[in-house]
């Protein structure tokens, strides 16, 4: 391929390499914005249970705790673990409503504070960071205040032309 200018223009291979995964469960308190986690090797539904067990094991018996979940694959068929944990009820969202949930919302902030732009040599370090930002955010954790934004003017044409498309 030639530029205007007639130079020969080359491809280059991606530099990017993969280093290892990790499978991050994360369960937000909204009462108090403390965030609860494990990291995990793999997304298996033992891993999803067992983490399940560790979010509710401050939690007396006698009090009902709701889960809002996404339609991820190991969060269906838990109806053993489910029937163990009679004071346990799950609650899926809508597909492409991950906005009800408001742990979305933090693993947006987590994102965007804690990987953006970062790369990791293993997954030592990755799980390292993962840790320490939620350690930190748990330190001044408060619950999120869903707010409506008002939109005005411009604002208000552009957001119309956007839904639009």
């Amino acid at each position: 391929m030639c530029t205007s200018s007639g130079r020969i223009a080359r491809g280059l291979k991606s530099a990017y390499k993969r280093h290892g995964t990790v499978n991050l469960c994360a369960a937000l308190n909204v009462a108090t914005g403390e965030i609860k986690s494990k990291t995990t090797g793999a997304k298996q539904r033992p891993d999803f249970q067992a983490f399940m067990e560790g979010v509710i094991a401050d939690v007396k018996n006698d009090r009902q705790i709701h889960v809002i979940l996404d339609n991820y694959s190991t969060h269906k068929k838990n109806h053993d673990w489910l029937a163990k944990h009679p004071n346990v009820q799950f609650h899926f969202t809508p597909t492409s409503a991950g906005w009800l949930n408001q742990v979305e919302i933090w693993f947006g902030i987590f994102t965007r504070k804690a990987l953006s732009g970062r790369s990791f040599a293993n997954t030592e370090p990755l799980v390292q960071a993962i840790e320490a930002f939620i350690s930190s955010t748990n330190q001044s954790a408060s619950p999120f205040v869903w707010r409506k934004r008002e939109v005005k003017g411009s604002e208000l044409r552009n957001t119309i032309v956007n839904l639009r498309n």
